[in-house]
């Protein structure tokens, strides 16, 4: 502190004597007074002296909290109250939205194609209309991560785009729901007979861009909530925030699966529509809604206007590529590890998501399909209803693993990161009572191993209890089982599940075996987005802490980027698993077709190629160690 104390003595001194401006970094310098003095300058001296944040070798140059003209005690504050431990309600939140996004995905990808059938679409085209999701992340979430960032609107940076995704989204199901209604009244205006083929053609392009629109917003909802959850959690909750997301996502699974059991037009008596289709449609306009708006209501977001001027340059689509391709060049060598990896995982997991339950069904048809080879269509259309039944009771057998998986995981994986013990939490629902007096985080930093969820102490605020709490879940813990490394074994189980499907010959066996998948399904839900959030959190916590200003891109744009590395390579799954089909597929209603189990196979390699490439990110103790952290 000696060195600090100098330092500041000497900048005083030129301060008081000097009628000359103090040299500043860059064209962001605060202004200077009519006695040569930097407003906050006084301020930041004096708490660079005291502030326990600060480490000597750091306190000779303050010049780094003056850099957005905010006085050092103020932005102290500020930290102090961001990196508080939240409570369990507070996380459950501000991951709400995540259980109604994932009804609406759920909804979509389960009871879309059967609707669209229904319009009289060829099954040919289901694959032009399916790839719009793919598509829409990878160009829909990079562009509202980027406006997101520069967005200065005084309630919240993140809500705006939160509250407009979900509106368009309940809108664009409804509209999709009562297409035939819709455009059968429009073009009956003019006389239309509503059965000619002109008027089932328009019903079936209606409905295809209303896909498309669809699936651009519910990436807009998803880009804005994941980066929602990343500027409104502490850095040493990223893991425990995402692992509540993961929850929210199972809840979403289970929900959805759970309706398609139902005669929901029969238990709804018809308020919401005469299809099931209409009455999803409405249920998930309202959860979606719901949930977003509690989020917005209840979660507040700091002021983005303290942030600074957003860029001025108009985001035109040249600009947009360029600034797209540049940031994949500055992602930081973490975060760009963790995408890697993510593109060969989600090659894996496409195949799995999208034809289990073809997979399933055809093991259901075998013995059928042998003993009845002179079937009608009808036939096989009805024998093909009931095999869809039997692989979505598999999916919701997965669903209810996957959740289970995401209760339990937190409690046994030791967490990466844990409060700075100078932190006293308040006694709100926004705190976790008194986390900090566990006596293991007496030497810690935001990017040291934890003990535990910090947001579980939040229903034993005494300190005798919270002892006792910290110890059994300490004794829970697997002592070398991080999250990169659970995530590495994920990687490796769901490549040997895929790879059993070799021996695979009953329903029975799909089905545990689809339980099995749970686990590392749990697993991509929660570490790789826990890895990068807790990434941005620990860089953008530190940067608002000093007050400096930086080029780095933010949480919007990063998870953006994160989310082409998810969506770009089910593209690329797509077309493998075409000409896949196209070589082992057999005529429909044949017995042993295994063209779908080559499918799943082919994913269990890519899972491999995952796995090597989470084996090169590096482990949070490891890269501390080699920077003298």
């Amino acid at each position: 502190m000696a060195r600090s104390r100098s330092s500041s003595l000497r900048l005083s001194r030129q301060s008081t004597t000097d009628s000359r401006p103090v040299e500043t970094k860059g064209d962001d310098s605060p202004p200077i007074s009519r006695d040569g003095d930097v407003p906050g300058r006084r301020e930041s001296l004096e708490s660079n002296e005291h502030s326990p944040l600060l480490s000597p070798k750091g306190g000779g140059d303050s010049r780094s909290l003056l850099e957005n003209g905010t006085p050092a005690s103020s932005l102290q504050v500020e930290y102090e109250a961001e990196q508080k431990s939240k409570s369990v309600f507070y996380l459950i939140l501000l991951t709400l939205g995540i259980a109604g996004l994932q009804i609406a995905w759920g909804v979509e990808m389960s009871s879309g194609t059967p609707y669209l059938l229904s319009l009289g679409m060829n099954k040919s085209m289901l694959a032009f209309v399916w790839i719009a999701g793919p598509i829409s992340g990878v160009l829909v979430q990079p562009y509202i991560g980027i406006k997101s960032d520069n967005c200065r609107i005084s309630w919240g940076k993140r809500k705006p785009f939160m509250l407009g995704g979900a509106a368009a989204t309940a809108l664009s199901f409804l509209a999709l729901a009562w297409t035939r209604e819709i455009v059968h009244g429009f073009l009956g205006l003019f006389g239309a007979d509503p059965n000619s083929g002109g008027v089932k053609v328009a019903s079936i392009v209606f409905a295809v861009l209303l896909i498309y629109i669809l699936d651009v917003a519910i990436n807009a909802v998803q880009a804005a909530v994941r980066a929602f959850m990343v500027d409104n959690a502490p850095t040493h909750q990223q893991e425990d925030a995402n692992s509540w997301a993961g929850r929210m996502t199972g809840v979403g699974n289970i929900a959805c699966y759970a309706a398609g059991y139902v005669d929901l037009p029969k238990h709804t008596g018809g308020i919401f529509g005469d299809t099931q289709f209409k009455v999803l449609s409405v249920i998930t306009a309202l959860a979606l809604s719901g949930t977003i708006l509690v989020s917005v209501l209840f979660i507040p977001e700091r002021d983005p206007k303290r942030e600074g001027q957003p860029s001025s340059e108009r985001m035109g689509v040249l600009l947009f590529f360029r600034q797209v391709f540049d940031s994949f060049k500055r992602l930081p060598p973490q975060i760009r590890k963790v995408c890697d990896a993510q593109f060969f995982n989600w090659i894996s997991w496409f195949p799995f998501l999208f034809y289990l339950t073809t997979y399933i069904g055809q093991l259901h048809l075998n013995k059928y399909f042998a003993a009845n080879p002179d079937l009608s269509p009808e036939e096989i259309d009805l024998a093909w209803e009931d095999a869809t039944r039997v692989g979505t009771f598999a999916l919701l057998i997965f669903a209810f693993t996957s959740f289970a998986s995401n209760l339990l995981l937190p409690f046994i994986i030791v967490p990466s990161y844990q409060p700075t013990p100078s932190l006293k939490p308040r006694a709100s629902f926004h705190s976790s009572g008194s986390h900090h007096n566990h006596p293991h985080s007496q030497s810690s930093n935001p990017s040291t191993p934890a003990t535990g969820p910090a947001s579980m102490t939040s229903y034993f605020p005494g300190p005798e209890s919270h002892s006792r709490l910290s110890r059994l879940l300490s004794a829970c813990q697997i002592p070398w089982l991080t999250l990169r490394r659970a995530w590495l074994l994920a990687h490796l189980l769901f490549a040997l599940c895929m790879l059993a499907t070799f021996f695979i010959t009953s329903t029975t066996a799909a089905t545990v075996l689809a339980g099995f998948i749970g686990l590392p399904w749990a697993l991509t839900l929660w570490a790789p987005f826990a890895l990068i959030s807790a990434e941005i959190s620990k860089r953008d916590t530190e940067a608002r802490r000093t007050g400096s200003r930086t080029k780095a891109d933010q949480a919007g744009v990063i998870l953006g980027l994160h989310n082409v590395a998810i969506s770009a390579p089910q593209i690329l799954a797509t077309l493998v698993s075409s000409v896949i089909f196209k070589i082992a597929q057999k005529p429909r209603g044949s017995p042993w077709d295994d063209s779908v189990g080559w499918v799943l196979r082919f994913g269990g390699i890519a899972s491999l190629l995952a796995a090597y490439m989470t084996w090169r990110i590096n482990e949070e103790g490891a890269r501390n160690e080699d920077s003298g952290e």
